[in-house]
């Protein structure tokens, strides 16, 4: 009976281990992203990010002015291991929705036919593909839209993406991921002390945890302060023996492998 008991007990301490570390071998995965490809995000974020040598994930609008004027950065923002994920090439979204004011008609999902939506998404990989050279990325929903007339567009782009960020936040284990609408908690003027007790909870229940920033120190109407921001990156850098911080691609690439 105690070699049962004692064999029982390894069984269990070993599975425990495991899904403590069930995230390349860390406790939890952590994922940066960035939305809409703007100024901020080469003059703030990639200097903050490199000083504590952690990769993670710009979605870029292809017809962005930041991008098109700025072209040899992003290159040398992907050559650093940094990850150009797309936005879509106009960032359209559904206009028909309760606090839509801002979209304009050229560019409301809304009025847009599947195709023309998958077209543009589609040409917004050439574009990112002729900077950094890569052929697999991520994508996220612009205004976390996800069908047209119904239909879910993204049906139709499964194979040129390893998964597709939402909007929706949540922390999951690998297995209950759904790469083709990940969570992710939308961060707009909160402080540090929120966005470290997040990753805290995902240490405590081994889960992904997914940030989505727009300005940091400026530059948006979503905004996250220079200070909070800092403080964050200050918390990762110090628990990576315990936080595998990571682009969305290289974390999607790891679930699938899990699923």
């Amino acid at each position: 009976m105690k070699t049962y008991i004692l064999l029982f007990l390894i069984a269990l301490t070993s599975f425990q281990c495991q899904a403590q570390n069930s995230w390349n071998n860390k406790k939890c995965a952590v994922v940066l992203t960035y939305d809409d490809a703007i100024s901020i995000d080469l003059d703030n974020v990639v200097p903050a990010l490199d000083s504590f040598n952690l990769k993670g994930t710009f979605y870029l609008i292809g017809s962005s002015a930041t991008v098109a004027n700025r072209i040899p950065e992003w290159r040398a923002v992907a050559k650093n291991g940094h990850e150009l994920g797309n936005h879509s090439l106009f960032h359209p979204c559904d206009g028909s929705l309760p606090g839509r004011s801002f979209v304009t008609k050229d560019h409301d999902l809304s009025t847009y036919t599947v195709t023309r939506a998958v077209d543009e998404i589609k040409s917004n990989n050439i574009i990112l593909s002729a900077i950094d050279g890569k052929t697999k990325r991520t994508f996220a929903y612009p205004c976390g839209d996800l069908t047209i007339g119904g239909n879910f567009f993204y049906e139709n782009l499964k194979k040129d993406f390893v998964a597709a960020r939402g909007v929706f936040p949540g922390l999951q284990q690998a297995k209950e991921v759904n790469l083709d609408n990940i969570n992710t908690y939308l961060i707009n003027g909160q402080y540090g002390t929120y966005m470290i007790n997040l990753v805290k909870e995902a240490l405590k229940t081994n889960t992904l945890l997914v940030f989505l920033f727009h300005g940091v120190g400026g530059g948006h109407s979503l905004n996250v302060s220079l200070a909070a921001h800092h403080q964050l990156l200050s918390f990762l850098k110090a628990h990576e023996k315990e936080i595998w911080v990571a682009p969305m691609v290289e974390v999607a690439e790891f679930i699938r492998t899990k699923q």
